[in-house]
C-alpha cells in the first residue's frame, strides 16, 4: 500500500500515534472524542475539498457516533472499518483504533466506502431478514460476520440497511458473503 495522500479522521493522539507506526508519515485530523465541535468539522469540511478525507473510527457506539456526524457535516466522505477483533486491547480498556496492529490497520485502509447520499438500496429489509441478518436469534453474530467479509463494520440492523445502502454494496457481493457465513455455520454447527 503506497502513501496515503487523503487525511483519516480518527478520535485521538493514540490513534494517530498507531496510524504513523503502521504507515510512517501521515496526516489525520482527531475528533478528540464523540462530540465533534464546529471547528472539527470546519478542519473535515476543508481537507474534504482539498485532499479528500477517510474516517477510521473505534469499531463501537462512540466511534459510530462520530461516523454519523461526520457524514452529515460532510457528505461524500469516505470511511474505513476496522473489525471489532482486530481492536481490542491486550489488558483493560475499549475497542479502539490503537489497539490494532499494523496489518488489520493495512487492511482496513486498503478496503474504502465512499458513500452515495440517498442511493436506492441494492439490497432490501427483506433480504436482510430472508439471509437471518435482522429479527433471528443469531442475527447479531451473523451481521457481525458480514461486516468483516464486507469490510463495512458491525452495524444493528436498520445501520445494516441503510450502510449496504449508501456504499452501494453490489447484490452479488452480498450473496456471496450469505453463502460463505451459511457454510461457516453449517461446518461449525
Amino acid at each position: 500500500m503506497g502513501q496515503i495522500k487523503q487525511m483519516i479522521v480518527v478520535e485521538g493522539r493514540d490513534d494517530t500515534k498507531r496510524l504513523r507506526e503502521a504507515f510512517g508519515s501521515i496526516d489525520t485530523i482527531e475528533t478528540n472524542g464523540s462530540a465533534i465541535n464546529e471547528a472539527t468539522l470546519e478542519k473535515i469540511k476543508l481537507a474534504q475539498a482539498s485532499r479528500g478525507v477517510i474516517v477510521l473510527t473505534d469499531p463501537d457506539f462512540p466511534g459510530e457516533k462520530i461516523r454519523r456526524t461526520i457524514s452529515q457535516a460532510v457528505p461524500g466522505v469516505t470511511h474505513a472499518f476496522l473489525p471489532r477483533a482486530d481492536a481490542v486491547p491486550d489488558h483493560q480498556g475499549s475497542l479502539g483504533v490503537e489497539h490494532a496492529n499494523p496489518e488489520a490497520l493495512r487492511a482496513a485502509l486498503s478496503h474504502l466506502f465512499t458513500e452515495v447520499p440517498d442511493a436506492e438500496p441494492l439490497i432490501t429489509k427483506e433480504d436482510l431478514i430472508t439471509a437471518g441478518f435482522i429479527g433471528g436469534a443469531e442475527s447479531r453474530k451473523r451481521r457481525e460476520r458480514l461486516g468483516e467479509l464486507l469490510h463495512i463494520g458491525y452495524a444493528n440492523g436498520k445501520q445494516l440497511e441503510r450502510r449496504l445502502a449508501q456504499f452501494q454494496i453490489p447484490r452479488t457481493m452480498f450473496a456471496e458473503a450469505v453463502l460463505r457465513i451459511n457454510a461457516e455455520e453449517a461446518n461449525n454447527g
